[in-house]
């Protein structure tokens, strides 16, 4: 069993392993949106970000709602939210650490 809750942690942490899901995690933390509203925000053609967004719906990371012609996507939790401002602080933190680590370097004769 306890394999079993492993595969599905990783596989969860795989869906957000591409910087395009990453992004559009970002911003459906800011909101709901549309793939069109996605697109213009991120700069990306359609077909790239529908492919994404499918990635995220299949591991049940976002959900979508039709509305007319166009589906509204959301965040499935909003713990996702959080979760993306901790990985920031946690970077931030290697970041400095990095940094400081660099400091020293530059320092040395």
């Amino acid at each position: 069993m306890s394999q079993d809750i492993q595969q599905f942690k990783a596989d969860f942490f795989k869906a957000l392993a591409h910087p395009m899901r990453i992004r559009i995690l970002e911003v459906l933390s800011e909101g709901d949106k549309n793939v069109n509203e996605l697109q213009m925000i991120l700069g990306s053609e359609g077909s790239a970000v529908s492919q994404q967004l499918s990635v995220l719906r299949n591991k049940n990371v976002v959900t979508g709602v039709k509305d007319g012609t166009s589906v509204i996507y959301s965040l499935r939790d909003p713990l996702i939210k959080e979760l993306l401002v901790v990985a920031k602080q946690i970077f931030d933190n290697h970041l400095v650490n990095a940094i400081s680590l660099l400091e020293v370097i530059r320092n040395e004769p």
